[in-house]
């Protein structure tokens, strides 16, 4: 075959391909999603540097402006209830269910002003995202050395109150497709309890209509968000903090199978 018609074959071949083969548009989407953030990152690091001079949490609004639009190019929907939760006075903590890399489309939906979150450690060398996620001031901890994490958390409190922040984390500590929410580490609540601040639960809905990493589908649809109530955690202690954990996660839990609804997928619904 002729070079020459190589492009004009590849432009005939791809529209068939996303028509006909879901692992084709699954892996398309996910490489689209990771090289279009990329690109966005590379845009959006010399816009932080020359707003903040550096590392500033304030620089989150950066990435929340270059990233609301994303949702659109990978055929996404985002409902959003609950918005009167987030007009909490002061610094608080958000806590949300973790299930794959697009929780930053959701994330970036409801961002309050002054908001950052902690993430693993592994993330600042993701190339120009991570040099953009550290000028934000993404707080990384390092999740195999439990006291490294601890001693993180501690300045995180801290910092906290001086600077008026609110920290969004991610209490299932990994990505889960299980259909149901992971038990919850420890590390968020006290947090929470150790700065004396509210906590504010974010519940995202199950992506298994759209979304299955194991099936290679990745269609249109639509991200269910429910920001709940905040939990006060003003008197606690440390002790409190198994009992303020648990009482987060059933909460966040009635609230995923809730807002989930009927979503199924090959596997059968979602865990009851």
């Amino acid at each position: 075959m002729d070079m020459w018609m190589m492009p004009p074959l590849l432009l005939l071949l791809f529209p068939l391909l996303m028509w006909t083969s879901s692992t084709f548009v699954f892996y398309f989407k996910k490489f689209f999603y990771v090289a279009w953030m990329m690109c966005l990152a590379l845009l959006g690091i010399p816009i932080c540097l020359l707003k903040s001079g550096g590392r500033d949490v304030e620089n989150m609004r950066v990435i929340r402006a270059m990233v609301r639009h994303v949702k659109y190019l990978l055929g996404l929907h985002i409902e959003v209830s609950g918005w009167e939760h987030l007009q909490t006075e002061g610094p608080y903590v958000i806590i949300s269910n973790h299930q794959s890399s697009l929780d930053v489309l959701g994330m970036m939906e409801i961002l309050p002003d002054r908001c950052t979150t902690i993430a693993k450690k592994e993330l600042v060398y993701a190339g120009t995202v991570g040099l953009i996620c550290w000028l934000s001031g993404i707080v990384f901890i390092n999740r195999k050395k439990t006291s490294d994490a601890k001693s993180v958390m501690a300045d995180a409190a801290k910092t906290m109150l001086d600077e008026q922040i609110i920290l969004w984390v991610f209490p299932e500590g990994t990505r889960n497709q299980n259909g149901d929410l992971l038990p919850f580490k420890k590390g968020a609540f006290h947090l929470a309890v150790q700065a004396q601040v509210p906590i504010v639960p974010v519940v995202f809905s199950s992506y298994s209509s759209f979304y299955l990493q194991k099936e290679k589908q990745f269609k249109s649809g639509t991200i269910r968000l429910k920001i709940l109530p905040k939990i006060e955690t003003k008197g606690m202690t440390s002790e409190d903090v198994s009992s303020l954990s648990g009482q987060s996660h059933n909460l966040m839990r009635t609230a995923f199978l809730e807002i989930s609804g009927s979503i199924t997928h090959s596997n059968g619904p979602l865990k009851h």
